[in-house]
């Protein structure tokens, strides 16, 4: 067969772009750090920390992960090239074969491409995504539920596994707030993008005038740090309140009278969690998300302690949202920060976010850089 030199080209750039990612990755360096590893787990002390040792562990599956995804990197690329060469010497039409094998290979390095924009020091991390549906009702509260819908459908395609944490139905229809959490490697790096407000533009299902609507949605994303012991909070600048679970049931929640609901009395924040069976489990949880949101504000803000925080000034409204989804006249989903934009609504309320979450990346590395 005679082999069309468009699939030559294609071969010959993903092997270029694998070799700046494999550079990129620096694999001896991550093969050092695991071997360094290797020797503390033997030393006897090491399990004697049980909060120093889950970190440790963690940080090796994290590296093991690393070499495992440079392996199947380099593999696909091997697996492209043979393909190409094999059908060089036969006479059979392969080309349904080759494409197939080309468009594995590139998805494969350009989500691999992607990785290696995560540089942040929480990237890596698992992270809490927070939904609080703005002003307008049930209007608003069915887009909440709309892109709480989005985002357990992208993570589901990422093989991130999601733990809903809080969960607070609307009124008529929608959800008022819902809290997840979202576990897997790399879940904060991109998901970070997705922070700040979501506006829609549609023909409201509840009007029955028919009339365009528009709503508004706040979205925050924390890294899960867990239990860190280096923000401290003290006992009295937390308020806590227990009450009955509200969720939807199942599902959601667990239903019991253990919800637990933690005020930051210094800035106002208040975080919930009530999935979790026991009082003294969701009170862990919420802590740990409280921690995360003062980090993520402490952050924003440039501070050098959590002491100096203020309060958290997120507004849910016009002139503040980071991606506006509008269903009519037109379709069109843009972000505003990037002007990435697509026509396909359709894909995106399915939790095609690609696209979205690198031209963030590409944007943030190029500011880095820049600075």
């Amino acid at each position: 067969m005679l082999v069309p030199e468009e699939y030559k080209i294609r071969v010959a750039a993903a092997e270029e772009e694998v070799a700046r990612i494999l550079e990129a990755m620096d694999l001896e360096k991550v093969r050092k750090e695991l071997d360094d590893i290797l020797k503390l787990t033997e030393s006897q002390d090491f399990w004697n920390d049980p909060a120093n040792t889950k970190t440790v562990l963690s940080r090796q599956s994290s590296l093991k992960n690393k070499l495992a995804e440079a392996e199947k990197l380099k593999g696909t690329l091997d697996d492209a090239v043979t393909m190409l060469e094999l059908a060089e010497e036969l006479d059979d039409d392969m080309t349904e074969e080759i494409e197939e094998s080309l468009k594995n290979l590139e998805s494969t390095v350009e989500k691999q491409r992607l990785a290696t924009l995560l540089t942040g020091e929480y990237d890596s991390k698992n992270c809490i995504l927070t939904l609080h549906a703005g002003a307008g009702g049930t209007e608003a509260q069915d887009w909440a539920e709309m892109l709480y819908r989005m985002y357990t459908r992208f993570c589901t395609a990422e093989g991130f596994k999601v733990n809903v944490i809080d969960y607070l139905d609307g009124d008529e229809a929608g959800i008022k707030t819902a809290s997840i959490q979202i576990e897997g490697e790399n879940a904060y790096g991109y998901l970070k993008s997705e922070h700040g407000v979501h506006r829609l533009v549609r023909v409201s299902p509840f009007d029955a005038s028919g009339r365009r609507h528009t709503s508004f949605a706040s979205v925050e994303v924390m890294p899960d740090i867990g239990n860190d012991t280096t923000i401290v909070i003290r006992d009295e600048d937390i308020k806590m309140d227990v009450y009955r679970s509200s969720g939807a049931g199942g599902q959601k929640v667990n239903k019991t009278s253990s919800a637990v609901r933690l005020t930051h009395i210094p800035t106002g924040i208040v975080v919930a969690c009530q999935n979790e069976r026991s009082q003294y489990q969701n009170r862990d949880v919420a802590m740990s998300m409280l921690k995360a949101k003062l980090l993520k504000i402490k952050e924003q803000q440039n501070l050098e302690k959590i002491e100096d925080i203020k309060g958290d000034q997120m507004q849910i409204g016009w002139g503040s949202q980071i991606r506006s989804y509008v269903f009519m006249p037109y379709t069109l989903v843009k972000d505003h920060r990037t002007n990435y934009e697509t026509g396909n609504i359709a894909a995106v309320m399915d939790g095609d976010l690609e696209g979205f979450i690198n031209a963030y990346l590409i944007m943030q590395s190029k500011e880095k850089k820049g600075n």
